[in-house]
């Protein structure tokens, strides 16, 4: 067997680990979220503002679609870290095979689905009629690639959870910019319309997965319990409870918000196109705000993970307090940058006054909250890397989903009819599971102290 290449976050200084870590995810997610606002900044220059709707609307969509099975594998990744870090290379290795076997069963049942559904989900959205055709043929034809997202999440995700971040970080880099480059060629240069824009983005996304799963293949073929071989991939029964544990809580929590996200989006586009174009911009500028939250919360889950593996208490405590602080700071300062640029940003996509009124608005109110939406995520990702994904999954089911939805439902359509409502119920909800999380983080960690101690005094 080969030496393992990866030392993993179980060594060295915290700081430097978790930073080292964690950098190559928010790069590659920097332009994750530039070729995605790119794709939705042609559209809407080049095609108009039906055609932004239609794209800039689809984030709930999308989410809808693969939240379910990026919660999977989330909880996949913690129970390969979790191996990883103890170095339990049998089981490491059926983690792995079993994870990449999973993947390719939802990557085909989710492209099917999408595929069929994507009129329904759309009258259920109360898409607007003069926005439906473009939305149901971008929607479909990004369904069926949907197996390529799949694929490369579930790869990366393997990567990431041994401690290579920055493999993914070169092959996402590479999807992002033939992603730009195909967009260019198919709508500008060859006139095509927004199914063009989910043609590329599927072609760019399959490229993605093909790099992701070369590295995972040639690792195996150098004998690392950690890589991939075709003959290898099947479902282990007692792997896939334990994947299935762990990853079914975030599954739901994810499919569940997505859910909450339609309504909320269904209730936006009662206020027309325009308001879908400005608070669809408002989603893809605001993802850059989210990108150090999402860095820091999946660096988390994984040095939690793999520390735990290796029954190191002390490093856990102290990366959950680098990263929370971390997290926080880097959030908010992105946060006032979008909060005084907020009209610049949403005029790149658009020049119609009502749609930069839409976007900038509720961009400036979200900006003032990014701080407390990284107690949220990092939050989550902790309490997975605990294996206490019900946790999570139960706050944010209680607060994002049941309560923002009753909460947007009784204002709008009782008391008060306006836009700002939804707006305003974002932080709002954001705040309150804040307060459920630090409780439960305040929980876990001192359980963890009394056991390590109990350990210690038993002389383990």
């Amino acid at each position: 067997m080969a030496t393992q290449k990866y030392r993993g976050l179980t060594e060295g200084s915290i700081p430097k680990q978790m930073l080292l870590f964690a950098m190559p995810m928010f790069i590659s997610s920097v332009f994750q979220q530039l070729y995605n606002a790119v794709d939705t900044l042609i559209v809407g220059n080049v095609l108009g503002d039906q055609e932004l709707a239609s794209v800039a609307s689809s984030g709930s969509m999308i989410f809808l679609m693969t939240g379910f099975i990026f919660g999977i594998s989330a909880g996949a990744g913690v129970v390969i870290a979790r191996f990883f870090g103890a170095q339990d290379k049998e089981r490491l290795h059926k983690a792995v095979h079993t994870t990449v076997a999973i993947g390719l069963i939802c990557g085909l049942t989710l492209a099917a689905l999408g595929f069929f559904f994507t009129p329904w989900l759309l009258e259920l959205m109360a898409t607007p009629d003069d926005v439906m055709p473009h939305s149901v043929l971008y929607f479909r034809i990004y369904s069926l690639g949907c197996i390529t997202v799949v694929l490369y999440n579930f790869g990366a995700c393997i990567l990431q959870s041994i401690g290579d971040s920055r493999s993914p970080m070169i092959f996402l880099i590479i999807s992002a910019i033939s992603n730009v480059i195909l967009d260019l060629v198919f709508i500008w240069g060859l006139g095509g319309g927004v199914g063009s824009a989910a043609l590329a983005t599927v072609l760019s996304q399959g490229l993605s997965a093909l790099l992701v799963f070369s590295k995972l293949i040639r690792l195996g073929r150098q004998g690392h319990p950690y890589g991939v071989s075709i003959s290898a991939i099947k479902i282990d029964m007692p792997m896939l409870r334990n994947v299935i544990s762990q990853g079914f809580p975030s599954g739901i929590q994810n499919s569940v918000t997505s859910i909450s996200h339609i309504v909320v989006q269904g209730n936006i586009n009662l206020f027309g196109a325009t308001a879908m174009a400005g608070c669809g911009t408002h989603m893809k500028i605001e993802g850059f705000a989210f990108l150090p939250i999402m860095c820091f919360s999946m660096a988390l889950a994984t040095f939690v993970s793999q520390n735990l593996g290796a029954n190191k208490t002390d490093r856990v405590m102290g990366g959950i307090r680098f990263g929370l602080i971390c997290s926080i700071i880097a959030a908010q300062i992105v946060g006032v940058i979008l909060f005084f640029g907020a009209s610049f940003f949403v005029r790149l996509f658009s020049e119609n006054q009502e749609v930069i009124y839409y976007g900038a608005s509720q961009i400036k109110i979200a900006a003032l909250f990014a701080f407390v939406l990284a107690i949220d995520h990092c939050s989550i990702g902790i309490l997975r890397g605990f294996g206490r994904p019900v946790i999570a999954m139960g706050v944010v089911l209680a607060i994002w989903c049941l309560f923002r939805i009753v909460f947007i439902t009784v204002m709008l359509h009782y008391y008060i009819y306006d836009i700002f409502v939804i707006f305003w119920t974002f932080p709002l909800t954001w705040s309150m599971t804040a307060v459920l999380f630090i409780y439960f983080l305040l929980r876990e960690t001192n359980k963890l102290k009394r056991k390590a101690e109990a350990d210690a005094a038993a002389g383990y």
